[in-house]
Parts: structure tokens; sequence; C-alpha cells
């Protein structure tokens, strides 16, 4: 399966460096629960688009620490491959910045929460078993970087986990989009130092709560797993 990456920003050069860039970190995270995996970038954030809707089996939409809402020349063109990707009912995961980008193209609003940063490990309830869903599990934890969230639920999508912080974390449009605002491919290492290069716009009381949740077990493999399982049944794999 040949998965195509929107990379919408790059990590600090700090940060690429110690823990590498996007899409490595993605090729690292789903290789690991299957190496059959291939996998093309494009640089939304420097104007890269694709062509064709059909190009690659799946499509996965990066973070960023641009907002969807931000007047920026390339995010016009992301909202209008996201239509055309609905519209060709194309396998899409979208995290974090990817899950805002997938709800505003598909009418909801997204905005900074008026609860700051979520930082550290989230603990999420799953509300919804769906097929993809294996190995089936009731929580979902994972590591989280975001000051923007969801804020309202899109039409025609269902919501399948929340935590009291972040009330929309994961969301599905259809078979064919699914989005969470979790990092599944961030390490407690890149969580931590992704905190320590924040102390100018956090607060070190929400540092220190973020700090303390990272010696809690997360489930990115588990996670892992959900998203090659929904990419691969969304485009018809065996």
């Amino acid at each position: 399966m040949h998965i195509g990456l929107l990379q919408c920003d790059d990590l600090a050069p700090h940060l690429r460096e110690k823990h590498g860039n996007y899409p490595e970190l993605y090729a690292s995270l789903l290789n690991g629960v299957d190496p059959t995996l291939t996998f093309e970038t494009w640089r939304v954030h420097d104007g890269e688009l694709p062509d064709r809707t059909d190009g690659c089996d799946g499509w996965l939409i990066s973070g960023s620490k641009a907002g969807i809402y931000e007047e920026l020349d390339w995010i016009p063109g992301l909202l209008q491959l996201i239509q055309r990707l609905w519209e060709a009912r194309a396998p899409v995961v979208g995290i974090c910045f990817g899950h805002q980008a997938l709800a505003h193209a598909m009418g909801a609003e997204v905005g900074k929460s008026d609860r700051g940063w979520g930082v550290g490990v989230a603990f999420n309830e799953v509300l919804a078993h769906q097929s993809w869903m294996t190995p089936w599990q009731e929580g979902m934890d994972l590591i989280i970087s975001h000051q923007d969230q969801v804020l309202t639920l899109p039409d025609n999508s269902r919501l399948l986990a929340e935590n009291g912080f972040c009330p929309y974390f994961m969301i599905q449009y259809g078979e064919c989009f699914l989005s969470l605002q979790g990092h599944p491919e961030f390490s407690r290492t890149l969580s931590a130092d992704l905190m320590a290069g924040k102390s100018g716009s956090m607060s070190d009381s929400r540092r220190r709560q973020g700090m303390a949740t990272l010696t809690a077990n997360t489930d990115e493999r588990v996670m892992a797993r959900w998203i090659v399982n929904f990419l691969r049944d969304a485009a018809g794999f065996v």
C-alpha cells in the first residue's frame, strides 16, 4: 500500500536532528506494524500538492504549528484538496493539525481552546467500536501537543473518542476520513523537548502537569495498527 504524506510543517532544526522530521516519524510508526507500506511526501506548507487524488492508496495529513484558520498562502490549496479527496472518497487520516483541517473542510469550527495548551499524554475514552479497531480496547492514550481544537462536531461525522480536555478527539467521516488530535508518531522524549521549547507560551504549571503524564503507558502502537487497518479497509485492500 502506497501512502501519500501531506506534510504541513517541519519540526524545528534541533528537534529534527535528534528525533527526525515528520516523514521519518510517520514511516517509522506505520512501518512498525506494516513493513510493506511505502510513502511519498508532498511539502504542502511549501506549496506542493498532488495533481491526482488517486495517485496513492491512502493519505496522511501531518501536524503543523499553523492554525487552519490562518491566512497562509498554502492553506486554501490544502482545503480544496481535502474537498477533492472527499468527493473521490479517498482514504485519508488527519493527525493534530490534519484533524483540524479535515473538520474545518467539512464545516466545523476550529480555534484556540479556552483551556490553553494540551501537552503530555491525553487519556481518552473510545466511544464506538468500529470494525477496523483491532486489537480492540476501550481507551486510547496518546501524546498531544496543541492549542487549537475542533470546537464543533461536523455534519455527517461520528465521534469516536473524547477526553475532558478535548471533547472531539477522534472523528470519522463516512468510511474514508479518520482524524485524531493526538500524535501517535511522537515519543515521550520528543514530547518533553517540545514542552521545554514552549516556556514562553506555556505556564510552568501546565508544563509540569504535562511532564508528569509522560510516565504513563501510551497506545501509539495500537493506534498505528488502527490507522493502517482503516486505510486498508477504506482503500479496499484485503
